[in-house]
């Protein structure tokens, strides 16, 4: 196979469409603060605790795991998490969290349509960014062949905050068909950053937008899994150890056959490979660690 043979066959692989977003892995200085606030605040249960461990969700597969470590503090101004979003089944559901929002007095940094989703932007008690979205039908998606055409910038969806006053019933936690909708990541540099999700994963860019530093790349049609930025600057360091934050993302693939063949394309690009209990771990160019393991399905 030629260089140009090559180059043509990594662009044009595309990773399984049933692909999508895992549990999200954190480590924290306060563990008991941590499961306090997404209890409260975020309507999370607690799967299990194990001691400096947690993992929390909506009762059945796992959203969120934490780790605390001694002695962990944030750092600035480095690759990592920009926010994790948490994706509802239905509009009412993603008011009922702003009703909980409000009456816990939890902080907010913004809400957003975005034309793709409705969206509400919190951080957590150690400043991990939080979004939690519900999506449009995707037949309203402004998607051209796989593109997506946005004809404007997200505008302050004040319909949805009109409705937090209408009658709903109480508050029961988060809905039991929550997911991990999409991760947001801070990255050093977007080319590289494109490689390694779209060239060896496969996931498919749906918006490169450069003039925003800001690159979104899905699997199967979706409107973004990913979104990786340079907005902590151009060639951004990772974390140090131990640092809070991300530790990483999961990426669930279908079955074990499209787990293999994503392997084994890391391996041929070069990348380190870790097995653990969950799956395969690796570390995108900006040191963002990311697990790769089979989903739960049903």
């Amino acid at each position: 196979m030629t260089t140009q043979e090559q180059q043509q066959a990594a662009t044009t692989f595309r990773i399984a469409a049933d692909t999508r977003m895992g549990a999200v892995h954190y480590t924290v200085a306060d563990l008991d603060s941590q499961v306090a606030f997404y209890e409260n605040s975020i309507g999370f249960n607690l799967h299990r605790r194990e001691g400096d461990f947690a993992a929390m969700g909506a009762g059945g597969q796992d959203l969120l795991h934490l780790t605390q470590v001694p002695g962990a503090r944030s750092a600035r101004r480095t690759t990592g998490l920009y926010h994790t979003a948490w994706l509802v089944p239905t509009r009412d559901e993603l008011v009922q969290h702003l009703k909980r929002i409000a009456e816990t007095r939890t902080p907010v940094q913004g809400m957003s349509d975005h034309q793709t989703h409705l969206a509400i932007y919190l951080p957590d008690a150690e400043g991990n960014g939080i979004e939690l979205a519900w999506d449009f039908p995707p037949e309203q998606w402004p998607m051209v062949d796989g593109k997506l055409t946005f004809s404007g910038g997200p505008t302050f969806p004040q319909e949805l905050v009109d409705d937090i006053d209408k009658p709903l019933p109480a508050w029961a936690g988060v809905h039991p068909e929550t997911t991990v909708g999409h991760e947001h990541l801070h990255v050093a540099d977007l080319n590289d950053s494109r490689r390694f999700y779209h060239e060896v994963l496969g996931f498919d860019v749906v918006a490169d937008m450069p003039q925003m530093r800001a690159l979104f790349v899905s699997a199967g049609g979706y409107h973004h899994h990913i979104g990786l930025n340079t907005w902590q600057g151009e060639g951004a360091p990772p974390p140090p150890p131990n640092s809070t934050g991300l530790r990483y993302i999961t990426v669930e693939l279908p079955t074990a056959e499209d787990l293999e063949i994503v392997a084994d394309r890391v391996e041929q690009a070069g990348i380190a490979i870790e097995t653990v209990d969950e799956g395969l771990l690796i570390r995108d160019p900006a040191q963002n660690g990311v697990l790769l393991t089979v989903g739960k399905r049903g």
